[in-house]
């Protein structure tokens, strides 16, 4: 046998005419794919460098020693030996236990009215419920030295000083109450009508119902709600720094052992302790999530509360009391920023917004918030609404997903203290080449995108699933490139949860203090950085002002957001009907 014959493949085809070999086509290559396997690695890469790079920096920095060598558990071992230690870690973890313990029962019975009971004006009294959010945690400090300090309103009422215990334990409450509200109205959101209608028919009463039924559908939601409660408590340094006195937490001590002592290994182990609690927290409820089944099937009925004037009457009340203290804080801060000294002369002024007169930044910090939640709401929504798209709706290599996945929901479970503390070691370090980044308006956006990220990217995540696939399946099939169909398909129909991410990471960049009070410069300091330097210096009236005008400026925000994304909502109903016929 001839070798031609042997091998047939070498012979190159040829035309029908034999003039010439014919040309076998090129393979094909998948650009979109290639371009969205290349914006994979882009978002790992700031993921890393934005996250993942200052949490392991703050790791190594507790474990060596200021020469560089290894030390082991020493640090540690110094750290607890010392005498005020171990009562300051008890401390915080005390009033952090008792806050919740108080917080979430409120939350319930506040969410349980809303969604259980036949009230009227629940939008208004959600929305005061959710008020808080928009805030900074110092302001309830604040109100509550109006409210109950040495030349406070009701201070006969407390029978000792504002400063201390009972002074960060009802700040917390303000400042934890929405966070707790959120997740119980969502735990309290679906129940199965049928199992109330049998609890009814077998005589069962209202209080023996709601034990056995509506308590232990709820329990997950209320763990949840309890976490999350404690390790924002532990993990806040707004309140205690303002009216925690003599009572000393773990938060307020990593806060002076960077700034005020310029421990940065002592800061980093505060740091890491701190991690500890949110990381057990978030790992329990997840695990807890897991073992949650559905409480509604496909043969389930929506329950529906029927009228009941005493059970609606008594929570009618309970709420009304709730929104009343809420509307109180809030109402005394502003109060206090309007008057030219409280509560001696009651005159109305607009001097406390003199803050160019003022220590603390002046109007600078407050369009530097504006810069800062502009610059993090439009990146933030632009990177996390992207990424989320291209994990859920794209294909790549196979290890990439997992680790997005992890780092996606990672700052989950890191305070913000403590990414903060990370980012100013990892990036003040002279051998990193990012560090001309440090104190820049580029590294607060970045370090608030990280801060934020995963609640924003469960909203995307959530609004992505809703989506039939076939949009992708078809574009593939038309050779319609995915980054074509993602803008003009996927983006206008997801645009209410876009807006939702833009409204989230505006109000919260307007309002965090925690992650952001070790990287400013004094042109860059920021409105809540403000607030805080204002009343180290006594000036507690200017601090409500700047406290008042984040306030107003997130809530106008918010509601610009809520009528934008109700008015696309309702063009696209609209649009779906005309289709229809």
């Amino acid at each position: 046998m001839s070798n031609s014959t042997a091998m047939p493949s070498a012979a190159p085809a040829m035309s029908d005419s034999g003039a010439r070999p014919l040309q076998r086509p090129a393979p094909h290559i998948d650009r979109s794919q290639l371009l969205t396997t290349g914006l994979k690695w882009l978002l790992l890469a700031a993921l890393l460098l934005g996250l993942a790079g200052p949490l392991a920096f703050i790791l190594t920095q507790a474990v060596l020693t200021p020469e560089g060598s290894w030390a082991g558990l020493q640090p540690f071992a110094t750290l607890f030996s010392n005498i005020n230690f171990l009562p300051m870690l008890g401390r915080s973890l005390w009033v952090s236990l008792v806050t919740a313990l108080v917080t979430v029962p409120l939350a319930y019975a506040f969410a349980y009215a809303l969604q259980r009971t036949c009230i009227p004006f629940k939008p208004v009294w959600r929305g005061i419920g959710l008020l808080p959010l928009l805030a900074p945690s110092l302001l309830p400090g604040i109100a509550l030295i109006y409210l109950f300090g040495n030349q406070g309103l009701f201070k006969e009422m407390m029978g000792g000083s504002i400063y201390g215990f009972w002074g960060i334990l009802l700040g917390e409450v303000f400042y934890t109450f929405p966070h707790a509200l959120m997740i119980l109205l969502s735990a309290l959101s679906q129940a199965d009508g049928r199992l109330y209608d049998a609890a009814a028919a077998m005589g069962s009463s209202r209080w023996r119902t709601f034990k056995s039924v509506t308590l232990p559908a709820t329990r997950y939601g209320i763990f949840g709600a309890f976490c999350l409660v404690f390790t924002l408590t532990i993990t806040d340094f707004g309140v205690p720094k303002i009216v925690g006195g003599a009572y000393s937490v773990l938060a307020v001590e990593a806060y002076k052992a960077v700034v005020g002592q310029q421990q940065f290994g002592r800061g980093a182990l505060i740091g890491l302790l701190l991690l500890v609690p949110a990381v057990l927290t978030f790992a329990v409820d997840a695990w807890l999530q897991r073992r949650q089944r559905a409480q509604m099937s496909s043969r389930s009925e929506p329950y529906v509360p029927r009228p009941d004037w005493r059970r609606d009457g008594a929570n009618l009340a309970a709420v009304t009391l709730l929104a009343a203290a809420i509307l109180i804080v809030i109402a005394v801060a502003i109060g206090a920023s309007l008057v030219k000294l409280w509560p001696y002369n009651l005159q109305l002024t607009l001097r406390h917004y003199d803050f160019d007169n003022m220590d603390g930044g002046g109007w600078l910090a407050y369009w530097n918030s504006l810069k800062l939640a502009c610059g993090t709401s439009v990146i933030g929504t632009l990177v996390i609404f992207t990424g989320a798209w291209l994990m859920e709706k794209t294909r790549g290599p196979a290890v990439l997903g997992p680790v997005l996945r992890f780092l996606c929901f990672l700052p989950m479970a890191v305070p913000g203290l403590v990414l903060g503390l990370g980012s100013l070691l990892f990036f003040n370090h002279p051998a990193n080449p990012f560090n001309f980044l440090y104190g820049t308006m580029a590294l607060l956006v970045l370090c608030s995108v990280a801060h934020f990220y995963t609640t924003a990217h469960l909203t995307a995540v959530t609004a992505l699933k809703q989506l039939d696939p076939e949009f992708e399946a078809a574009s593939l099939s038309l050779k319609v490139p995915l980054l074509k169909t993602f803008v003009r398909v996927t983006v206008p129909l997801c645009l209410p949860a876009l807006l939702e991410i833009f409204r989230y990471l505006f109000v919260s960049s307007m309002t965090t203090v925690s992650a952001v009070i070790f990287l400013y410069r004094p042109n860059t300091v920021l409105a809540s950085v403000a607030v805080l330097n204002m009343d180290d210096a006594g000036d507690v009236g200017p601090a409500a002002a700047m406290s008042t005008l984040i306030l107003l400026t997130s809530a106008a925000a918010s509601l610009l957001m809520h009528a934008a994304g109700s008015r696309w909502i309702a063009r696209a109903q609209a649009w779906r009907r005309g289709r229809g016929h």
